[in-house]
């Protein structure tokens, strides 16, 4: 029996130092202070009631936590009373040895927490089972105290280290987690890259390694897709766009890359627009899969013309839009050919006239030759423009009435008109 003096064998009175405590020349982190706290013996006293202890806490775990309501000969059931038995022994442990270094043990945390997260469950249930196992034992050696089987006074000393212990093992588990969590993230990112490249591939890659690829990628193969590129560079300084999961997104390469499936899908457009707002970026046409080296192909010939100031620079563009002046603007060799072959005449008029006759020019034939519509359009008098058409029919004669001409005509001016004023 145990009274208010008397102690079970081999159980000093409080205060005895423990070895390895900070009278006995010891470390004297403030961590170990509730395991230095323990009287000598105390964990030898408590071993016989480990295997009552390790079972009770098994249970509640089964009975409370949904996650674990299994079958007790299930494999996952008999990890779990492996871990539940390996808390214990090493909270006697420290116990025993209260300079025990925490960094030498809590690994074997941190190898409970990458499991749970290798098998993709979440950290929830078991930081409940820790919770709860410690309320378990908690209650057990409070029954063991009123039962006069441990003594009153190291109660206070053994629920301060008990919770230490579990704040302990909850850190380490979560660190083990979220470092595997990480880890099998940024795998997962690596194979969502090279799944951007080889949708991208010219020539393009063969079905069954986009298959394979897409598979461990945790992407699901679309019968369409579109290219982004994005004006953004992912530094330490930039904060990552947010898109969709379903999207293959790459923002570590200038420029940034979005892999968008099926585009034309219900609600597709709020997304991309959602994802990208603040962005400069532009969407390429939609393609078959096998195609996307083309979407990415034309995304970047208008980011570059959106660069000079060729097309739009803020926002969302679609090369959809732009087919015209992307057409136009893949050989400027040929436009500057276009130039001089057909508005060589224009360069013996003088400047600003022949800026303004260029213009009228330009939009008589939009207008399908409409004086009338050429002097609204322009915000002048149809005075004006006749004038003006009378002298670039003094300027370019017979070639100013020759359809195949007034074609090719309009492609130059309208390429000039597009090109920045600087380099015209």
């Amino acid at each position: 029996m145990v009274n208010g003096s008397t102690l079970p064998p081999g159980i000093p009175p409080a205060g005895t130092p423990a070895p390895g405590s900070a009278s006995a020349g010891g470390p004297a982190e403030e961590s170990y202070a509730a395991f230095m706290a323990f009287p000598s013996g105390l964990h030898d006293h408590l071993r016989p009631f480990l295997d009552d202890i390790t079972s009770e806490v098994v249970r509640a775990i089964r009975t409370e936590i949904p996650e674990y309501a299994r079958p007790t000969d299930d494999t996952y059931m008999h990890v779990v009373n492996r871990g539940v038995e390996q808390a214990l022994e090493g909270f006697l442990a420290r116990m025993a040895h209260p300079a025990t270094d925490w960094e030498s043990v809590k690994a074997t945390y941190q190898n409970i927490g990458r499991g749970e997260a290798d098998e993709g469950r979440s950290l929830d249930s078991f930081q409940s089972a820790l919770r709860l196992g410690a309320r378990v034992t908690w209650r057990r050696v409070n029954a063991l105290v009123d039962a006069d089987l441990l003594p009153r006074h190291v109660l206070a000393a053994f629920g301060e280290a008990l919770f230490l212990h579990l704040d302990e093992m909850a850190a380490a588990t979560t660190a083990g987690y979220t470092e595997a969590r990480l880890h099998a993230a940024g795998e997962l990112q690596q194979r969502r890259s090279r799944l951007i490249d080889l949708l991208t591939a010219d020539p393009p890659a063969s079905p069954e390694a986009i298959a394979d690829l897409a598979q461990t990628a945790q992407w699901s193969i679309p019968r369409e897709v579109a290219v982004v590129v994005i004006d953004h560079v992912l530094t330490p300084e930039t904060i990552r766009p947010i898109v969709p999961p379903e999207f293959l997104a790459r923002f570590s390469e200038q420029p940034g890359c979005v892999v968008v499936p099926d585009p034309e899908g219900p609600g597709r457009a709020r997304s991309i627009a959602a994802a990208l707002q603040g962005l400069r970026a532009v969407i390429g046409p939609t393609v078959a899969l096998h195609a996307g080296a083309r979407s990415l192909r034309w995304a970047l010939d208008a980011m570059e013309l959106s660069r000079r100031g060729i097309l739009p620079r803020a926002g969302l563009l679609h090369c959809a839009d732009h087919l015209a002046t992307l057409l136009l603007f893949q050989d400027e060799a040929l436009i500057d050919a276009l130039v001089q072959r057909h508005l060589l005449p224009l360069e013996e008029v003088r400047s600003p006239q022949r800026e303004r006759l260029a213009e009228t020019l330009l939009c008589w034939l939009r207008c399908g030759h409409n004086a009338s519509e050429v002097a609204t359009r322009l915000a002048v008098h149809p005075q004006t423009v006749r004038y003006r058409l009378r002298q670039l029919d003094e300027v370019f004669g017979d070639r100013l009435h020759d359809p195949a001409a007034q074609f090719e005509m309009q492609l130059a001016l309208h390429a000039l008109s597009l090109r920045p004023a600087t380099t015209g």
